[in-house]
């Protein structure tokens, strides 16, 4: 494990004391810090700790990619691996698996632009109970033109939207801000 736990520690309290209104519901992830619960394992419950990329390109679009397991379009991201040295390049990662993008992208913000603790189904075929995804999400901007070469056994397809269709409110809001 590279991402250690005073990193999310660190990225967690600093996005929370940006974010005041959202310390309530960021308090699952630091009380499960508090009990030295490991965050960058899949298998921790009842939470764990994802890492996600939102990608707007040169006419401000943002990539939603066709998740085949929920078999609907999302923001790049997925799973802490072990090799990933901190949030930030764990959100780079997913983004290159599951987009083929190696480069010609740079973070617009130095820390997330948002955090999201989501419920997550149980999923018999994982063995896995329901539980919570804590995921820290990235703000990149691409420098012209990316191929787009997708992970096939993970996503289906692969679209640029205007930053109005992200469906979370909050993150719609802090894109579109950070783009002005």
């Amino acid at each position: 494990m590279l991402i250690k736990p005073d990193h999310i520690r660190e990225t967690f309290t600093e996005y929370a004391n940006a974010h005041p209104d959202e310390k309530a519901a960021l308090s699952v992830v630091l009380e499960a810090l508090d009990k030295e619960a490991d965050l960058t394992s899949r298998k921790t419950e009842p939470v764990h700790v994802t890492a996600g990329a939102v990608l707007v390109n040169d006419n401000g679009e943002v990539l939603f990619i066709h998740h085949k397991g929920l078999n609907k379009y999302l923001t790049p991201g997925g799973h802490l691996e072990p090799e990933d040295p901190n949030l930030l390049g764990a959100a780079l990662r997913e983004l290159s698996e599951e987009t083929g993008i190696r480069s010609g992208i740079a973070p617009l913000l130095p820390g997330p632009v948002h955090i999201d603790v989501h419920e997550i189904p149980a999923s018999e075929s994982k063995g896995e109970p329901a539980h919570q995804h804590a995921d820290v999400r990235y703000l990149f901007r691409t420098s012209g033109p990316v191929e787009v070469e997708l992970q096939e056994e993970e996503v289906s397809g692969f679209v640029w939207r205007s930053p109005d269709t992200l469906t979370d409110e909050r993150l719609r809001n802090r894109v579109l801000s950070a783009l002005r």
